[in-house]
């Protein structure tokens, strides 16, 4: 394998060296002045903070869109519109709104916008992707002209996440393709529908106007073309866009600013947990115990990765370093698998135990991960069909639940109440993500006492327990968490990515005339 990898990484160098006087970028126009263009790997489709689910709209949005709280590196949330919040109750939550705030159209922000928007969400009619997640919610009350009163149908704890979302005007109607007018540091300026998004900076911004003028998000899906963009110069930043074997060659032939930080996204294995195969427990710890992570993130994903014990990473307050990781073990695999009845039929022979597909897209370090991972398995005695397809037919596979396994990553995780969607049994879909259908009583009890519970430690002892039992039961098989890395052009300062990967810090950043590429 270490063989072939290796291979593949000169074949991109050289491809990179090949092409690098070519010209890819069909939106490769002069930018204006002061303006920072940003490679992104898909379009963001839906800026209107009720509707986002994809990560790239969700960060170009959090740039447009100002919320009551907003996350900050450290996960935890601090005061945006809101000047400050406490809880009258169990049940009950008062917010005080920042006076003289005004949207980008110069109507004020009052406390009418934010019940607005909050109940529109809730409105079926509306169709919004976050109705769900505001299923506790009553009602939402004016309390004076700067004042919101939510009230809640019982205790939970994790709504304070919800707090999170973009305030749009009243009144404001559902359109795709005209975005309504935000509060943000950044202003909708020109969308190019598939093609780009462009911002410009908000002089009304109540932190102040941003030092860059606007910003450019160009969606350029294959890798190559945004790193040799980059080299040209028509892309100034790309943010985790980035095949690892490319950092080398930017290292060598660009003057790149690069920072690497620990991140918090998580990637792991999906697991059908109605296939009669894999709903044995033995069979996935076997899989755990099969995958060679540390080998996977040095030779694949060059270091730029950590593995992972579970969903939640060493940054988040609820995370238990207790819990127990399942080193590369081989040999523990095979007699997990001979104890769950899927014995080598050829006692290491060249037949299987069994087959099972894993379904990918076709984006090339997703295959060759892929690759990797049916390389491994088959020493046990797994055979992988690798199946990959373009994004939408994947995760369109995936949501139904059309699958054995597949492999997908988790953005932005701020409360732990994400457990309670992803593994609570009454969150398959189309009522939450539980997508490999997982059902443990114990488990739903421990999640509901989770979200019940308002007192943070107690809160932190439910979910420690919830990270043991999933660490031993295995849903899903985890990876890594990967590491955020910004290559940018070097005479932007002020980058500091966050864990999440939002691009927050544009409100900060500038381009410093001293040092101008």
């Amino acid at each position: 394998m270490i063989a072939r990898l290796i291979f593949g990484s000169l074949c991109l160098s050289a491809a990179l060296a090949a092409f690098a006087g070519g010209c890819f970028f069909r939106s490769a126009e002069q930018k204006p002045p002061g303006y920072v263009s940003v490679g992104i790997e898909s379009y963001p489709g839906q800026l209107d903070p009720r509707f986002t689910t994809d990560a790239n709209s969700s960060r170009v949005s959090a740039l447009v869109y100002s919320a009551l709280l907003r996350p900050e590196r450290d996960s935890e949330l601090r005061p945006d519109l809101a000047t400050s919040w406490r809880k009258i109750d169990e049940r009950t939550y008062l917010f005080e709104i920042r006076p003289g705030v005004v949207f980008h159209d110069g109507t004020p922000l009052t406390a009418r916008d934010v019940k607005y928007t909050y109940d529109s969400i809730l409105d079926p009619a509306t169709r919004s992707s976050k109705r769900a997640l505001l299923g506790p919610l009553a009602s939402v009350e004016e309390a004076g002209p700067y004042g919101v009163r939510f009230r809640l149908s019982a205790p939970h704890a994790p709504f304070l996440e919800q707090c999170t979302i973009g305030i749009v005007p009243a009144g404001t109607p559902a359109q795709p393709d005209r975005p309504p007018p935000g509060s943000g540091p950044f202003i909708v300026e020109t969308i190019r529908p598939g093609e780009k998004v462009v911002l410009r900076a908000n002089p009304r911004y109540w932190e102040g106007r941003p030092r860059i003028d606007g910003l450019a998000f160009h969606a350029v899906p294959d890798a190559m073309v945004r790193v040799l963009e980059f080299k040209k110069g028509t892309i100034d930043l790309l943010q985790n866009d980035i095949e690892p074997d490319m950092l080398p060659w930017l290292r060598r032939n660009t003057a790149a600013a690069i920072e690497t930080r620990q991140g918090t996204t998580f990637q792991y294995v999906g697991v059908n947990l109605t296939h009669p195969i894999l709903g044995r427990r033995e069979v996935r710890q076997a899989l755990a115990y099969a995958i060679d992570r540390e080998r996977i993130i040095r030779h694949l994903l060059k270091n730029l990765a950590a593995p992972a014990t579970g969903l939640l990473s060493p940054l988040h307050w609820a995370y238990d370093p207790s819990v127990p990781q399942r080193p590369y073990d081989p040999e523990k695999a095979r007699s997990l698998l001979d104890r769950a009845g899927f014995r080598d039929p050829d006692g290491d022979g060249p037949r299987p135990r069994f087959r099972l597909s894993f379904k990918t897209t076709n984006i090339d370090l997703r295959r060759r991960i892929a690759e990797a991972l049916k390389e491994q398995l088959q020493r046990v005695g797994i055979e992988l069909d690798v199946r990959a397809y373009e994004w939408g037919t994947f995760y369109g596979d995936v949501r139904r639940g059309n699958f054995h396994l597949f492999s997908l990553a988790w953005v932005g995780v701020l409360d732990p109440d994400i457990y309670y969607n992803l593994f609570h049994s009454s969150s398959v879909p189309p009522n939450g993500d539980n997508r490999g259908r997982y059902a443990n009583a114990e488990l739903d009890r421990l999640l509901e006492r989770g979200r019940a519970s308002l007192e943070r430690e107690e809160r932190k002892a439910v979910y420690r327990r919830v990270q043991r039992l999933l660490a031993e039961e295995l849903p899903y098989i985890p990876l890594w968490w990967w590491k955020n890395v910004v290559v940018s052009r070097p005479d932007l300062r002020g980058v500091e990515p966050y864990p999440n990967g939002d691009f927050l810090f544009f409100k900060n950043a500038f381009l410093d005339a001293a040092d101008s590429r």
